[in-house]
């Protein structure tokens, strides 16, 4: 009996797996045939007429758009929201688990009712408060004020895995002169990588893959992350040169799956330590 449950939850994984990968693998083929093919079917998916790899170096030297100056924007971009992701959840997180404070549990619960606004409900005050701040087309009003920045969520993660340390690892450090600062970074952040990773790896995803506000916040040309950018060449090319379009997508798609590969150890355990205490 609990042979058939093991083949069946591993036939389950498999099929929902393979209904994730296939829309995957049908975009990665597709941007290998000829640029003006047409949309492929299931019998001529596999059998192109040749391997056409030119068209990444198409879609990448496209003259009329500036794509790596795309990807730098992307590059710095992301790495300003996950740095400041980082710090605000971290100390947010640390005040929430190891410190005493009136109205500390109250005050946490308010900050996860944050979750249930829906961001676009933000955007148009976001938007005006950047435009008063002189911040519009400026790497400061991609990265400050990002509305899809989930603070609430990061901090939640990253208190529930402090709360996963051991008390008695403070007061060891209290004990060697650390205050709360000293205990924040020299005991509560080497242990915390797993959760840090996951933080770090939801902000990446996210920043890397919205298209909304990126669009909104920028005007000018040399400011629009990849994933904004790229959609002028959609509507160039995109609805007659679909492996033009698909070749596009997957350049934007790369780097979160790397991203995700060199993290996923860190992110699993992340997620699964997390869950343990409440």
């Amino acid at each position: 009996m609990r042979a058939v449950k093991v083949i069946v939850a591993y036939a389950a994984l498999l099929l929902i797996a393979g209904i994730t990968v296939v829309p995957l693998v049908w975009m990665v083929f597709t941007s290998l045939h000829p640029s003006n093919a047409q949309v492929p079917t299931m019998t001529t998916l596999f059998r192109p007429d040749g391997w056409h790899f030119e068209n990444y170096v198409y879609v990448l030297t496209f003259g009329e758009l500036p794509v790596w100056r795309f990807a730098i924007n992307s590059c710095l971009v992301t790495a300003g929201v996950v740095f400041l992701q980082l710090v605000v959840c971290s100390l947010a997180g640390y005040g929430f688990a190891r410190m005493s404070f009136r109205g500390r549990d109250g005050l946490f619960v308010a900050f996860l009712l944050t979750m249930m606004i829906p961001a676009q409900v933000l955007i148009v005050p976001l938007f005006m408060l950047v435009q008063r701040l002189g911040w519009l087309d400026t790497y400061l009003g991609l990265i400050v004020p990002y509305p899809y920045l989930s603070t609430a969520f990061g901090t939640f993660l990253l208190r529930q895995f402090f709360i996963t340390i051991p008390m008695s690892l403070d007061d060891a450090a209290r004990l060697d002169g650390c205050g709360d600062w000293g205990i924040f970074r020299y005991v509560i952040l080497p242990l915390s990588k797993p959760a840090l990773a996951t933080v770090a790896a939801f902000a990446f995803i996210w920043t890397w893959t919205d298209f909304y506000w990126p669009m909104l916040a920028t005007s000018s040309v040399n400011m629009r992350t990849l994933e904004v950018g790229l959609s002028v060449f959609k509507d160039a090319y995109g609805t007659t040169r679909w492996p033009l379009q698909m070749a596009a997508a997957v350049i934007v798609l790369i780097p979160v799956l790397i991203f995700f590969l060199i993290m996923q150890r860190f992110f699993v355990r992340g997620v699964v330590v997390s869950g343990i205490k409440g």
